[in-house]
């Protein structure tokens, strides 16, 4: 695995300073997002995106999906957040969303952490809608080792969509959005005008640019502790994950259904919007390699780079058979790779809180991190608290 370089002791010139209010490092959907609410509130804002585009890395390389609750019965709080979330996201980027096509949980007989019963108990719960699965879908499914299946209300958001929306409300609102530019350290301020310098350079051709702001927002997901490493802070304790999502070919019978077994080590597909594929994972062989980022000197962002990309398909392929047996017939076309970031919290009892760590090592310094996309929508009441704080509410 690649280590992190130690920062740049050298004399070159950081080129002009460009003072903001707010510098959003990370141009997926939460800091295109932010920087949307922060512009929105009367904010000057600069986005800085590595990438040659918005949404090309996490916010892409994902099973798409808008969860409406059901992924967490062990967690009612993420459950509920779900379906509050999840309404309204489907109501404002309604045009980023496919509908079109009908969502299946089932529960496992064997190995699984929830029983049909917990399971139709948690979502009379948080109210999400579960009625049995018709025949024609019910039948595909080996009984011997698949309790019950159900209906369920969820749908997949497209990303390709998704950043163009993102681009073009970007440009109304006047954000500096910055491509192909990484940030590379933040520090302290010394001119006491404000509190933060973020030094950044251009991914390719390296012309260094420097930003000065108020606050500084981490939203560059697995490479958060890259950020925060290279500027001497301490890394957050984080977890990655090598990650493959399969992309498949289904049957014509399922080519508009989505199915996600409940609660163990088993296999979920769904419509992938931006290729007309499916995406297929499965909870033992999706991750390729794990690791404790305060554990390790690995640079995410090479290690991703260099990682080797040997499928685990055949492996995904084989133990969903078990389940459902046509998918025998699933044809790999390919597979999307992606590091996946988690909090420790959630590997306990499965939730999926929002992180926003305000001043991580540097007073206005915030990390934030989500693990789906309507956590989004738990980003205003942080915003809005920091902005109280600091005594500048629009």
């Amino acid at each position: 695995m690649s280590h992190s370089a130690a920062p740049s002791s050298g004399t070159r010139d950081p080129g002009p300073l460009s003072r903001t209010d707010a510098v959003i490092v990370g141009g997926g959907a939460f800091g295109a997002w932010l920087a949307l609410d922060l512009a929105r509130r009367g904010r000057r804002v600069v986005l800085l995106e590595r990438e040659d585009a918005l949404c090309r890395r996490a916010s892409y390389n994902n099973q798409a999906r808008v969860h409406n609750g059901y992924h967490y019965p062990r967690s009612i709080l993420t459950g509920l957040r779900s379906r509050v979330n999840s309404g309204r996201f489907l109501t404002e980027f309604a045009d980023c969303v496919d509908t079109n096509f009908q969502m299946y949980y089932a529960v496992g007989r064997r190995m699984s952490n929830v029983t049909s019963a917990q399971f139709r108990s948690f979502c009379e719960r948080i109210r999400a809608p579960l009625v049995p699965a018709r025949d024609e879908i019910g039948n595909l499914f080996d009984r011997s080792t698949i309790e019950e299946v159900y209906k369920a209300d969820e749908w997949a958001f497209d990303a390709e969509a998704l950043a163009g929306r993102l681009a073009r409300e970007l440009e109304v609102e006047r954000v500096d959005v910055r491509l192909g530019v990484e940030a590379r350290t933040v520090e302290r301020a010394t001119d006491g005008r404000e509190r933060l310098v973020v030094r950044a350079a251009r991914r390719v051709g390296g012309e260094p640019s420097t930003f000065a702001a108020q606050w500084v927002f981490n939203c560059t997901y697995s490479n958060i502790n890259g950020l925060l490493q290279r500027s001497g802070i301490e890394k957050i304790a984080l977890k990655q994950e090598l990650a493959e999502m399969a992309l498949v070919q289904v049957p014509p019978i399922l080519q508009q259904v989505g199915v996600t077994v409940m609660c163990g080590p088993f296999f979920s597909f769904m419509p992938f919007p931006p290729l007309g594929l499916h995406t297929f994972s499965h909870v033992r062989y999706t991750p390729h390699h794990a690791w404790q980022d305060r554990d390790t000197q690995v640079d995410n962002q090479s290690y991703f780079e260099r990682a080797p990309r040997r499928s685990n398909f055949t492996f995904m392929q084989k133990d969903t058979q078990r389940y459902m047996p046509i998918a025998e017939h699933f044809v790999q076309r390919g597979s999307l790779w992606e590091l996946k970031t988690i909090l420790p919290q959630s590997e306990s009892d499965d939730s999926r809180p929002i992180l926003f760590k305000r001043d991580v090592g540097l007073p206005g310094l915030t990390c934030v991190l989500g693990g789906k996309i309507d956590n989004v929508y738990d980003m205003e009441r942080e915003v809005d608290q920091l902005l109280a704080e600091s005594g500048a509410v629009a």
